[in-house]
This record gives structure tokens, sequence and C-alpha cells, in this order.
């Protein structure tokens, strides 16, 4: 699944980067995903949202419905 995740962020990486902005992966375990945004989306006051209703419902949506996403 690990795999699977990685590779939809990096597709995910490419709309962040357009704005400006960017992600990293701090950690994946199972089903559980920190991420930390960086550049424009580092400092949007956004940035909860893009992460749950953006990220979040995305890696739902392609991958797994129990995937929760979190914020370092």
């Amino acid at each position: 699944m690990e795999e699977k995740i990685r590779a939809r962020l990096e597709e995910i990486r490419q709309y962040l980067q357009n704005d400006g902005g960017d992600l990293e992966i701090v950690e994946i375990n199972g089903k559980n995903v920190k991420l930390k945004l960086v550049g424009a989306c580092g400092c949007c006051p956004h940035s909860t949202i893009t992460l749950k209703e953006g990220i979040e419902r995305d890696l739902r949506e392609n991958i797994d419905s129990e995937i929760v996403v979190t914020k370092e």
C-alpha cells in the first residue's frame, strides 16, 4: 500500500507545485500518512483544508477509504 500512496502523492505534488507549493512525506505507517506542506502551501491558512479535503480525500477515493492524512 505504501508504494501506491507514494505514487499517488507524486501525482498530487504536480498540482501543488503549479501553485508554488509542495509536499514532503514525513512518514507512512500503514494507512496513516504524515505530510509537511512547504512553499506557498506551507504558510497558507487553508493548508489543513488542502490536506483533509484535497489530499486525504483523493487517497481515500483512489487507494483505501480508511487512509488518514495528518500534518506535521
